[in-house]
């Protein structure tokens, strides 16, 4: 297997080179040059694995450069319990045709440890064995970068600059990442939003010159790396959802998942999933007040808004306007062909719209993706009903995700959300919706007292620029 980008201007390169690149070469986004095919045959011998070793399994189509053993002790060590509850990814049903898939069970009770922990195994091993060292410079909107931070913290050879919104996360996720006091852990708090932050990484990646002298990566999910680590749970919720049934029932048993969406990774995984063989029949993508992807699911328009017009929401790590990876997806829309991805970025950087609305039909017949679009109200109205109904508690981005699942139900398809976040994050909605107060678990009590590190920094590429050269690992 050896990747591509987007844009048509990179040299096939493996899998471990991929890692340690983030943004392609050309500013585009490395993609499998041929998508893996899994026949169902295949995903049934699967069934007793471990998630572990399913890991193993799925990962080893992409990461063909990485022997089998090394593989799978990477991927032993990034799911371990110790890292993970013993009942890592749990399907919880919530009510008879919904259920949500545990994706939260990791250190930093978020879905991005599934793959971030897995991504700090294998940079650890391809620095390595390659004698390199690595700066990652990454922009989060509240749970990227802790996820990264923790994965990433001591690891030998890399150091890590993550960029963060000032005032834009929930207290806890700040206590989270700043409180590290780790030598090879960087936060910069800068002073706009998400997309600004994010704005500051590509062009920092952009700069091939910047890029090699100070090793510059990423760990945002430009990277490939996250991308295929999260595929994985996709097959493991089939597995799941298809435990109880006859080998004939499984045969044309298909799932849906809802997603909540903000830079467009968690479900891209889900679209390489079901591309792959995954029986999947909807990916519904659910997305806040700053629902730009719901529009142009619905319309085939694509309008990204300005930082002033994004909006700052109560499912904070969703309030992005402009998602990098829907470029991977609109470059397999329009047939993997360069030319026409790069014409459609100009057309987009040109007029500040991308118009696909002639492909609109293809979204839902070939692709199999909806979307909708969920409030803070109806976060709030989600949280209490599922409560209620369930006594599960869940945090606001997986509430966007049940809201928008309710609509897109179907007879005799299991629906699963993606639960992305524990509660525990986000205790102030919590207590509107439901009048209680939720307690820190155990491992992180005392965690919002701890004296936090963090460097505020204007929205300015130079200065960020000076604070990476001062500070990046050189090898």
């Amino acid at each position: 297997m050896e990747y591509i980008s987007t844009r048509g201007g990179m040299t096939p390169a493996p899998f471990s080179a991929t890692l340690l690149e983030g943004l392609a070469t050309d500013g585009g986004l490395a993609v499998p040059e041929t998508m893996p095919e899994i026949t169902l045959e295949r995903i049934e011998t699967w069934r007793s694995l471990s998630y572990a070793e399913l890991a193993t399994e799925i990962l080893s189509f992409f990461a063909t450069d990485i022997p089998g053993p090394e593989l799978s002790a990477m991927c032993e060590r990034a799911y371990r319990e110790e890292s993970f509850s013993p009942g890592i990814v749990p399907v919880t049903p919530i009510s008879e045709s919904i259920a949500l898939l545990g994706l939260s069970e990791g250190p930093t009770l978020a879905f991005k440890d599934m793959a971030m922990q897995f991504l700090g195994q294998s940079l650890e091993y391809v620095l390595r064995k390659t004698g390199r060292t690595l700066n990652i410079v990454g922009a989060t909107s509240g749970d990227t970068g802790s996820a990264a931070e923790y994965a990433l913290r001591g690891k030998e050879g890399v150091s890590v600059f993550m960029l963060s919104p000032q005032g834009r996360m929930s207290d806890f996720q700040r206590a989270q990442m700043y409180s590290l006091d780790d030598a090879n852990i960087h936060n910069i708090a800068v002073a706009g939003v998400f997309d600004d932050c994010q704005n500051l990484v590509k062009s920092i990646a952009g700069d091939l010159d910047f890029k090699r002298e100070y090793s510059v990566g990423a760990v945002n999910s430009i990277n490939l790396g996250r991308i295929s680590a999260q595929v994985v749970y996709y097959f493991w919720a089939w597995l799941r959802a298809s435990d109880s049934l006859t080998a004939d029932e499984r045969t044309n048993f298909k799932i849906s998942v809802t997603v909540p969406s903000g830079n467009f990774g968690n479900i891209l995984a889900g679209h390489y999933a079901r591309e792959m063989g995954a029986p999947i029949r909807r990916l519904v993508l659910a997305a806040n007040e700053n629902n730009v992807l719901d529009d142009f699911f619905r319309t085939g328009i694509y309008a990204p808004r300005t930082s002033a017009d994004t909006h700052a929401t109560s499912s904070p790590s969703m309030d992005i306007s402009k998602a990098s990876n829907l470029e991977r997806f609109i470059f397999d829309l329009l047939g993997r062909d360069s030319e026409r991805l790069n014409a459609a970025w100009r057309e987009l950087d040109e007029t500040g719209r991308l118009d696909l609305s002639a492909e609109l039909p293809r979204f839902t017949g070939e692709f199999g993706i909806l979307s909708g679009t969920s409030t803070h109200a109806d976060r709030v109205e989600t949280i209490r009903s599922v409560h209620a109904e369930s006594g599960v508690t869940i945090d606001p981005h997986t509430a966007d995700g049940v809201k928008v699942a309710r609509e897109h139900v179907e007879p005799g398809v299991p629906m699963l959300v993606l639960e992305t976040a524990k509660p525990e994050k986000f205790p102030e909605i919590v207590f509107e919706a439901t009048g209680e107060r939720l307690g820190l678990p155990e491992h992180l009590a005392g965690l919002l007292e701890l004296p936090q590190h963090v460097t505020e920094m204007a929205d300015d590429e130079a200065t960020l620029r000076e604070f990476i050269a001062a500070r990046a690992l050189r090898a």
